[in-house]
């Protein structure tokens, strides 16, 4: 009952100082950053070390982005050995480097030994290669090789997300040999849920989980009850396609093996997680043409990554103005036909970019493939060809009674199916034929389709109104 009242009361005041930081809204209060930065104004460490000494690395990281920067400076200054590096790995790359730009690679080297690989390679990534190989200059041998070999990886992959720190014991230990040698080895992981089997040359044998370990005997080898890793990752695997290995087989960690399939690394829950989220914040920015945009980026920067795609959309809307110049003349004669058209190619715009959006998902998800793209692309014309006709009734109703003619809205309803059809082929083919010829669909998908949309729609829509009223 004791260590349960301990343990309430631990939670209560985890409860309590929690909410001295961040409302209801887990946003940082005012409140919480005016004392940090009255402490860093007058160099007080003291209360600096107090308010951050218990906060979790990503609060800490929070708590960062929150300052300003010239503050962030001031508050590793001030913290010193004190500041836990591991903070960095929660905050945008922009912050992290200009922190560490700051910091000498003597402090940098002596923070990094206290790190998990894992996080260690985070933040030296960002780093140019000649800082780089100073800091590793100055690390213990065994240390200084993990850290090397992770970064000769490309990036992107599980060997850049790896921790090179494991657990692997010789197949003919006994799991007795096993326990003491976890109890008593210092150099081991702070947490770990599986233990490695290997040869002599570290070439991969198997794995044995913690919860077999304690149900076993002591006097059991360990050959006996080891398991198959069959989930082992290649260190150059993308590390996307690792993290779909996870979803997939509901793993908590997983080897990562070179080429020779030696042990070199575990990828573990933690990381996958920031992978997934990682990449779903590329698609999501690829699919706007921002790139790899950070919120805390400069404006020269944001402006310069979002210039290129604005170039393009550009290009395309010229395209888009051609089809319209093609009917000047019928526009000069119905000028109602300028006001419905951007409707056209608005909404086949939005049902365009709909189907869009859910087909770029699917193919980063791998749901879409070869089998079934064929089901998925006429359940999409389907659901493009009923939208039309939905659509197109009621705009066509409303064209009618707006400019009590009912020819227009005839003409405006049909262009609406056949832009709404034509988006939802767009939407779907445009993301597939990407992908097929290695394009990132993320990224070039949007203009395509809307360009098809545009040129689709103005085209439809003015040229039957041509046809219909007989304009030359």
């Amino acid at each position: 009952m004791e260590g349960q009242d301990e343990q309430m009361t631990g939670a209560r005041a985890a409860e309590e100082r929690r909410a001295d930081i961040y409302d209801e809204d887990g946003v940082i209060l005012s409140s919480f950053l005016a004392q940090i930065g009255a402490a860093i104004a007058d160099r007080d460490t003291l209360t600096l070390k107090r308010e951050v000494d218990d906060l979790h690395q990503s609060e800490l990281g929070h708590l960062l982005e929150a300052l300003h920067p010239e503050q962030r400076r001031a508050l590793v200054e001030l913290l010193g050995k004190d500041f836990d590096f591991s903070a960095l790995t929660e905050v945008d790359e922009a912050i992290r480097r200009d922190i560490v730009d700051s910091l000498p690679n003597a402090q940098i080297a002596q923070a990094v030994q206290d790190l998990d690989s894992d996080d260690a390679v985070y933040i030296l990534e960002d780093l140019d290669q000649e800082d780089q190989d100073e800091i590793l200059s100055q690390l213990p041998f065994t240390e200084r090789i993990r850290l090397r070999r992770s970064l000769d990886y490309p990036e992107e992959t599980a060997g850049r997300r790896m921790q090179a720190e494991f657990v692997a014991v010789p197949p003919f230990w006994t799991i007795g040999q096993t326990i003491d040698y976890m109890r008593e080895d210092n150099n081991l992981p702070d947490r770990f849920s599986q233990i490695f089997v290997i040869d002599p040359s570290f070439k991969l044998l198997g794995a044995i989980d913690l919860d077999q370990i304690l149900r076993t005997k002591r006097s059991v080898k360990v050959e006996e009850v080891m398991h198959e890793t069959r989930h082992a990752i290649p260190a150059t695997m993308d590390q996307e396609e690792a993290a779909r290995e996870f979803e997939q087989y509901d793993l908590l960690s997983a080897a990562v093996v070179d080429e020779n399939e030696r042990l070199v690394g575990v990828l573990t829950i933690d990381d996958v997680v920031d992978v997934i989220q990682q990449e779903a914040e590329e698609d999501l920015l690829r699919m706007g043409g921002v790139g790899d945009e950070e919120l805390s980026d400069s404006i020269f920067s944001t402006s310069r990554s979002r210039v290129p795609w604005l170039l393009v959309n550009l290009l395309t809307a010229f395209l888009a103005a051609s089809v319209i110049g093609l009917f000047d003349r019928t526009i000069e004669h119905i000028v109602a036909l300028a006001v419905l058209m951007p409707i056209v190619a608005g909404m086949g715009g939005n049902a365009g970019s709909q189907t869009m959006t859910v087909t770029v998902r699917a193919l980063a998800t791998r749901d879409l493939d070869i089998y079934n793209a064929g089901r998925i692309i006429r359940r999409e014309i389907g659901v493009g060809f009923i939208n039309g006709i939905i659509f197109a009734i009621l705009i066509g109703l409303v064209a009618a009674a707006w400019f009590h003619d009912r020819n227009l809205g005839g003409i405006i309803a049909a262009a609406m199916i056949i832009n709404m059809f034509v988006a939802a082929l767009a939407g779907i083919l445009i993301p597939l034929l990407l992908d097929r010829f290695k394009i990132d669909p993320a990224v070039a998908s949007a203009v395509f389709v809307t360009t098809v949309t545009d040129v689709v729609g103005f085209f439809a829509f003015l040229g039957l109104a041509t046809w219909w009223f007989g304009v030359r």
